[in-house]
């Protein structure tokens, strides 16, 4: 079906007005800043975007626009915003995640370690003591005083 030049020329402003809006951020509802969008908004066929169709210099200019949009860091796209920053958060996630798993590993290493050398010492107390008992040369302390050394009874100091 061809259309004259003024119908042409009517949905190439509807484009370009729709290609404005897309790429400032007003992405409508349930849509994206994509061609399918785009055509949606400027109500034209979205295969007259692609090939030798006549729209098809209008996609090229929309896709560069928003490559370049991209590249400079603005993204009209609210849910690719998103998604970048959360691509972005998942990496430095999973960063941490991994520092975190290394510090446990280490952590675990340590624990074994000090446990192992702690049965060690023990072990080595027990055999103290049973070669200090069956030696018998050690002589044993009292365990309980009967005096107080540096005091005196009560009725003395008067």
């Amino acid at each position: 079906m061809r259309i004259s030049a003024a119908e042409r020329t009517e949905n190439e402003n509807r484009i370009r007005s729709a290609m404005d809006r897309l790429l400032r951020g007003e992405i409508p509802p349930g849509g994206k800043c994509d061609i399918k969008t785009l055509a949606i908004e400027a109500a034209v066929d979205r295969t007259a975007f692609y090939g030798t169709r006549p729209y098809a210099h209008l996609r090229e200019e929309f896709e560069h626009r928003l490559q370049s949009l991209r590249t400079a860091g603005d993204i009209p796209d609210p849910r690719d915003a998103q998604i970048e920053r959360l691509k972005s958060e998942t990496t430095k996630l999973k960063a941490r995640l991994t520092r975190s798993d290394s510090a446990i590993e280490e952590l675990t290493d340590f624990r074994t370690q000090a446990l192992a050398r702690l049965a060690a010492q023990h072990e080595e107390i027990l055999h103290l003591r049973r070669s200090a008992a069956a030696a018998d040369c050690v002589p044993r302390l009292p365990t309980a005083r009967s005096t107080s050394i540096g005091s005196s009874p009560p009725s003395e100091q008067a």
